[in-house]
């Protein structure tokens, strides 16, 4: 059987598209593997909230890589850790703490171009070389990581509107290039944009599914190659949580969890 590394690596020869949810600990990791699920991601503005930060490189470094310790300790399926710019500036710093989450049992990451704070992308020469350092380091502690290299472009707004698809595919091609598995474009939902950076990147993309993203469906017939959720399931979960407190507040009674909880043995026995 091929290594974890592998196995997440070859999910993303499309098709089939490789659907990949977001846990953000350990239970939800659980309930994802067991719903079978080939891989499983991390989020990190989800496991952020769950350890009392906010998204955007707040949460430590060492808090994080903890976490997804726990998260690749609790499931038997490979798993990709999202860590946002790495918590580090340059392409050794970001190397290591690569190095660290491989070190915690991940074998993929997911590297973003923006640093919180930033009015632009990191320029494009260094967010190659921070790919090409982290591909040597990995080599060297034996683990050819699978590298989703993210562009903010979108997400973010950034430049002109009719500029930020071309900036979008010079990246994407550009990280390709450098040694990356993936490209990952959130901000973008409709077809024409998802095909044309399809098209134009010429490599397995990833999309985050919001409101608005065609089914997975669709994904797939336009040669997308991975479609995760970011924190999406984490922020639903906590609006139940919400609206068992304002039940309890107000009508005291006991539905907003009883309705549609799992039983207390189905979650015992998934622990196990």
């Amino acid at each position: 059987m091929p290594d974890p590394a592998e196995r997440l690596r070859a999910l993303h020869q499309t098709p089939p598209i490789l659907v990949l949810p977001n846990a953000w600990d350990a239970a939800s990791a659980r309930v994802f593997e067991a719903e079978g699920f080939p891989a499983i991601a991390t989020t990190s503005a989800g496991v952020s909230a769950a350890l009392g930060y906010p998204d955007g490189g707040i949460v430590p470094s060492r808090e994080m890589i903890e976490a997804v310790a726990r998260i690749v300790r609790a499931v038997t399926v490979p798993v990709t850790a999202d860590i946002e710019h790495a918590y580090a500036a340059t392409s050794d710093a970001v190397a290591e703490v690569v190095l660290r989450v491989i070190a915690a049992g991940a074998v993929g990451i997911n590297l973003e171009d923006y640093v919180p704070g930033a009015t632009d992308l990191e320029p494009m020469a260094l967010q190659v070389d921070k790919i090409t350092t982290i591909i040597k380091a990995a080599k060297t502690a034996g683990v050819r990581v699978v590298i989703n290299a993210r562009t903010d472009v979108f997400l973010r707004a950034l430049g002109a509107p009719d500029a930020r698809l071309g900036v979008a595919i010079e990246r994407g091609k550009a990280f390709l290039a450098a040694g990356a598995d993936c490209v990952f474009v959130p901000g973008v939902c409709d077809r024409d944009t998802i095909a044309a950076l399809v098209r134009g990147i010429g490599g397995p993309i990833n999309v985050l599914a919001v409101d608005g993203t065609p089914p997975i469906a669709d994904l797939e017939t336009l040669g997308v190659a991975r479609v995760s959720v970011g924190s999406g399931p984490m922020r639903a979960a906590l609006a139940v949580v919400r609206d068992v407190a304002r039940e309890l507040k107000t009508t005291g009674t006991y539905r907003a969890f009883t309705t549609h909880a799992m039983a207390f043995n189905e979650v015992n026995e998934l622990m196990k």
